[in-house]
């Protein structure tokens, strides 16, 4: 009896486990494929918990007499749905399906059978236990089961195994308290129940060792599915997927899914990202990059013999050493990062700026999108604060922006943060990028911009006569009346989801 009520309490702790990694791992695939992880996960977490409450109402229903054997059959169906929810999320997204629907039939079947499990468990352990310590019992255990997977699936799981192959992984782990409840229980079931129970057993195992076991050649095939272009690094870092492709003499970055850049026109963004406030500035030392962990930005910025020292903070570390040690990306930054003259830094833009006391002449912001609220903090009144503390006295700050044109206010809003900051003087300007459309800058000087030209170094797009051009705005592109974006009301967030989405 005392080996039973073991086992059960395992049951319990693995249901807590592979439960919450479930929610997780659905969220986070949908913050991947379509942005805006706020909305992701309180999608989830809502649909989860109140389909929880589904399945513990409908647990009333279960007849004693075949209690065991039916919470076998829902923990089979729980660990083949919850094992293989990431790879069809991928097939829903590879072939155009509405993700997001998908996303919420899947967290709903989950949540039912997450429902049924601590009633179910608790019904199989009230005889050994009160129901005072039957209930302490199970839930502390299902708690304490969750807690461990919250912590072990961002620092493990996700940068060593990524979302494909922890959903399958668990959904193997979901399927031990079956197997461990068939096997110990087996001679208590009729005959016939019994060999029924080992074949759906063995057809749930077989499909979920099937697909890890391929589940790289699935990736692969998956994402030649969604790119169209020979894919010639793969790899899920600690905080992104990296895919980069190439195709004769164009090479294109992805993280998440997101273009980054392509190198058939990505010197249109780079020139104008750097020449323009480059320009401005006579005695430029100390550049701070904020991002541009592809080096590209570093590469302009090299063109200038007397900048001395140029700092690089960008999050991920996996996208600096992929651009120290890729030949075809080192080919595109000219060894950027090689450089001595530049230093990288991997930490968060954010902790950086409030962490160091170095000032800079000119500060590049060239960050991912603000697409989701981690990103959006980074494009908030607060960010742009630290900032303008940053620069010498003469400094200035430029920042890619989005588009004026796909999500004109979340551009203006931008600009308008960027203003409420405190600098002296803001300039918004656009630039056409074939790969990404009419994209959009705002530079932010600490005192009055002066209009000098210095001496250019080689460009391809960049020219000082052109600027004019770059900061007229054509009638539907001109400025609005969009709110400042902060920490805590990250406007510019909402304004770049609705402007995307008629686009994406």
């Amino acid at each position: 009896m005392l080996r039973e009520s073991h086992i059960l309490l395992f049951s319990i702790f693995i249901a807590g486990l592979c439960s919450i990694v479930y929610e997780l791992l659905i969220a986070t695939t949908g913050a991947y494929f379509l942005g805006d992880s706020v909305t992701q996960f309180s999608i989830t977490i809502g649909v989860y918990m109140a389909f929880m409450g589904v399945g513990s109402y409908l647990s009333k229903w279960v007849i004693d007499n075949t209690l065991l054997a039916q919470f076998i059959v829902y923990e089979l169906m729980l660990a083949l749905i919850g094992g293989s929810s990431v790879p069809l999320l991928y097939f829903c997204y590879a072939q155009g399906w509405h993700f997001q629907s998908m996303s919420i039939v899947l967290t709903a079947l989950i949540g039912v059978f997450v429902g049924l499990e601590i009633p179910l468990l608790s019904r199989l352990m009230e005889k050994h236990y009160t129901l005072k310590v039957n209930l302490a019992n199970v839930l502390s255990i299902d708690y304490l089961g969750a807690l461990i997977a919250t912590l072990v699936f961002p620092l493990a799981l996700l940068p060593w195994l990524g979302v494909f192959k922890t959903s399958l992984l668990f959904g193997l782990i979901n399927l031990s308290i079956a197997l461990t409840l068939l096997w110990y229980f087996y001679d208590q079931f009729p005959k016939a129940q019994a060999r029924l129970l080992r074949c759906l057993l063995t057809l749930v195992l077989l499909t979920l060792a099937g697909l890890m076991l391929f589940s790289k050649a699935l990736n692969r095939h998956w994402n030649e599915t969604v790119f169209e272009d020979r894919i010639v690094h793969s790899e899920q870092s600690h905080y992104q997927q990296l895919i980069m492709t190439k195709n004769k003499d164009d090479l294109r970055l992805y993280l998440n899914g997101g273009l980054q850049f392509s190198a058939i026109d990505e010197y249109r963004y780079h020139e104008s990202l750097i020449h323009l406030p480059l320009q401005r500035q006579t005695d430029t030392r100390q550049v701070l990059i904020l991002g541009g962990g592809d080096g590209l930005a570093a590469r302009e910025l090299l063109k200038y013999p007397y900048i001395e020292a140029i700092t690089l903070v960008d999050l991920d570390p996996a996208v600096a050493e992929l651009a120290r040690s890729n030949v075809h990306l080192k080919k595109l930054n000219q060894d950027a990062l090689l450089n001595p003259k530049v230093r990288v830094i991997n930490q968060d833009a954010f902790v950086y700026l409030t962490d160091t006391r170095h000032k800079y002449d000119l500060i590049v912001v060239d960050l991912p999108d603000p697409k989701t609220i981690s990103l959006s903090r980074l494009y908030s009144k607060q960010f742009y604060t630290l900032v303008k503390h940053r620069l010498n006295a003469q400094g200035i700050m430029v920042t890619q922006a989005t588009s004026p044109y796909f999500a004109k206010e979340a551009f203006w809003s931008i600009h308008n943060t960027a203003a409420a900051a405190g600098f002296h003087s803001i300039t918004p300007y656009h630039a056409d990028i074939p790969s990404f459309g009419n994209w959009g800058f705002v530079m932010a000087c600490k005192s009055k911009c002066p209009k000098q030209h210095q001496a250019l170094p080689v460009t391809r797009f960049y020219d000082p006569n052109i600027e004019p051009l770059l900061m007229t705005f054509p009638a539907d592109m001109q400025n609005t009346n969009s709110k400042v974006s902060s920490l805590d009301q990250p406007h510019v967030l909402y304004y770049y989801l609705d402007g995307w989405k008629y686009w994406n």
